[in-house]
């Protein structure tokens, strides 16, 4: 049936570090969840990829939790940096390389990147006002200080960005400020910081982004809205022990502000992978090659933390890094209405959901429900009728037909297809052209369609059973039973390589259930439209899912339950 060919590349998947002050939500996992699957598919067309992530365990986030729990920062983010590494393997992300903003290549690739930008002439020192509390004897940056947004006047704003309308805010501009440990008001106070210089690079991250048409038009807008009331200097350092200390001279004491060294953990990981392999020159093939690509999968409030600080800072460096190829960003994920909340124990936590169900079933969920181009809502219901409905009944339906079929009445060998009539090469060019689609929309990184995409692969399956009728047809017809099973095994190896991005464990027993050697994940994503041949022998059926018995409200006492065992 023939395939196009892709031209290879070198693909960095990065997805944004997590902060691991707790456990992620299902909100904070949609973005490594969104670059796997990516990671996974560029794999399968034959690029040479390197998936990045890691713990971001700097910064007033993980300060103020370890106060909250009185227990020490490395003590709080040693827990759950382990935790977090075990969780991702369960959920099947397949990383390459998993870093934390502790490890020793992290900290010395952060600390001579500043002295390099600090020797161009794009940082410099000055007195800065911030608000001071004088009960907990702390300045307050960042998380530590909370009040109203100067400029759209949500009330719960953060001293670093506002949640509500995502702009980068000065502490010290923040209306009626209180800490966030001791809920009192902080006075302002003087302290001597080291910035980066962004006036300087205003001209060139804006002719970047203006020139970057893979962009998304949310991205590009809020990017722009940003450079068009133009860049301010951005305090590089910090007033915390907790971090790695700045290396600009006179700046003992201080610290690297957690998002100024977090992008860079980009860079940081993917040296850690090469360093391990034996490699440790190859990075700069990923990294300052013009014709490497590094992808960006991350939530909207992150936007301009890449499409605007990171820019800056490769551009300030000299030294010719490549810029971000695209920058991929998804609306927030409510849970049944509200938003995700661990205090108010609003939403489900990724421990709590592998509970509950495999891991499959969460992934294909996320993705189909993924806030791609606004903020989309997560329900029981939902999630019932996704695995239920699509899983279960019909790509399951179809698949386990099938192959019963097969076994049942052709020995278990793929039948003879004969002479093909019409609908049978118009169901093989429908396969065609779903692939076409599929691979078109995920090396657009619409990861939402392309699953809609695979699901109405099974759907014309399932239709092709119901009119043909082979279980009648073997009775009366067994040259026309073959060929639609025939049609019907292509489809359904096409289904195992669609689904390996998505569901990579039900992929892998699929492939195993169609007689197929190793594993679908070292398969070419092409092999999609290679036939399998008549003869050929498959293995055992099984069926591919189960169906969600309870009820939504059966599943929120469920999680109840799961809580309440956890916590005693």
């Amino acid at each position: 049936m023939g395939a196009r060919q892709a031209r290879k590349h070198k693909y960095v998947v990065c997805s944004a570090w997590p902060y691991i002050n707790y456990v992620p939500h299902l909100g904070t996992i949609i973005p490594l969840l969104s670059a796997d699957v990516v990671a996974r598919f560029l794999r399968m067309r034959g690029h040479d990829v390197v998936f990045v992530s890691g713990s971001d365990e700097h910064g007033t986030p993980i300060e103020v939790e370890a106060v909250r729990q009185g227990v020490e920062p490395r003590e709080l983010t040693d827990r759950n940096h382990e935790l977090v590494v075990r969780l991702f393997k369960r959920w099947r992300l397949s990383l390459d390389s998993y870093l934390r903003t502790e490890h020793p290549i992290h900290k010395e690739f952060v600390r001579r990147f500043y002295e390099r930008i600090y020797a161009n002439g794009y940082v410099f020192e000055r007195d800065e006002e911030l608000p001071y509390c004088e009960n907990c004897g702390r300045f307050l940056p960042d998380r530590f200080v909370e009040g109203t947004c100067p400029y759209c006047g949500y009330e719960r704003a953060r001293g670093d960005q506002c949640e509500a309308c995502g702009r980068l805010l000065d502490p010290a501009k923040l209306v009626s400020p209180r800490c966030a440990i001791c809920g009192s008001r902080p006075v302002i106070k003087t302290t001597r910081h080291w910035f980066l210089d962004l006036t300087k690079l205003q001209e060139r991250v804006e002719a970047y982004v203006r020139s970057n048409e893979r962009f998304s038009e949310p991205v590009r807008a809020f990017s722009l809205r940003m450079l068009e009331e133009g860049l301010r200097p951005r305090s590089i350092t910090r007033d915390t022990k907790w971090g790695i200390p700045a290396p600009f001279p006179g700046a003992e004491g201080k610290t690297i502000y957690c998002w100024f060294e977090a992008v860079l953990g980009y860079i940081s990981a993917t040296i850690a992978y090469f360093k391990a392999r034996g490699q440790p020159e190859r990075w700069e093939e990923f990294w300052k090659d013009p014709d490497a690509r590094t992808v960006f999968f991350l939530g909207k409030d992150n936007i301009p933390f890449h499409t605007i600080l990171l820019p800056a800072l490769l551009l300030a460096t000299e030294e010719g890094y490549t810029l971000p190829w695209d920058v991929v960003s998804n609306e927030f994920l409510l849970w049944e209405g509200d938003k995700f909340s661990k205090s108010r124990r609003v939403g489900i936590w990724i421990d709590e959901a592998l509970e509950l169900f495999p891991a499959d079933y969460w992934r294909y969920a996320l993705v189909a429900l993924r806030p791609e181009t606004r903020d989309s809502n997560f329900t029981w219901k939902q999630f019932v009728e996704k695995v239920n409905s699509d899983l279960n009944d019909t790509i399951g339906n179809f698949v386990h037909r099938t192959l019963i079929f097969i076994k049942r009445y052709f020995n278990g060998r793929v039948p003879e297809p004969g002479q093909l009539e019409a609908e049978d090469e118009e169901l093989l060019r429908f396969l065609k052209r779903a692939f076409e689609e599929i691979t078109s929309e995920l090396e657009a990184f619409r990861l939402k369609s392309a699953l809609r995409i695979v699901v109405e692969v099974a759907r014309e399956g399932n239709r092709l059973l119901n009119e043909r009728e082979p279980w009648k047809l073997v009775k009366t017809d067994i040259e026309r039973a073959g060929r639609a099973l025939y049609i019907a095994a292509q489809l359904v190896k096409a289904l195992a390589i669609f689904s390996a991005p998505f569901m990579p464990d039900a992929a892998d027993r699929l492939w195993g259930m169609l007689g197929m050697e190793g594993s679908v994940h070292e398969a070419s994503w092409d092999e999609a439209l290679e036939p399998l041949e008549a003869g050929h022998v498959i293995g055992e059926p099984e069926p591919l899912f189960k169906k969600i018995r309870e009820s939504p409200e059966e599943l929120r006492e469920a999680l109840k339950r799961l809580r309440s065992k956890c916590s005693s």
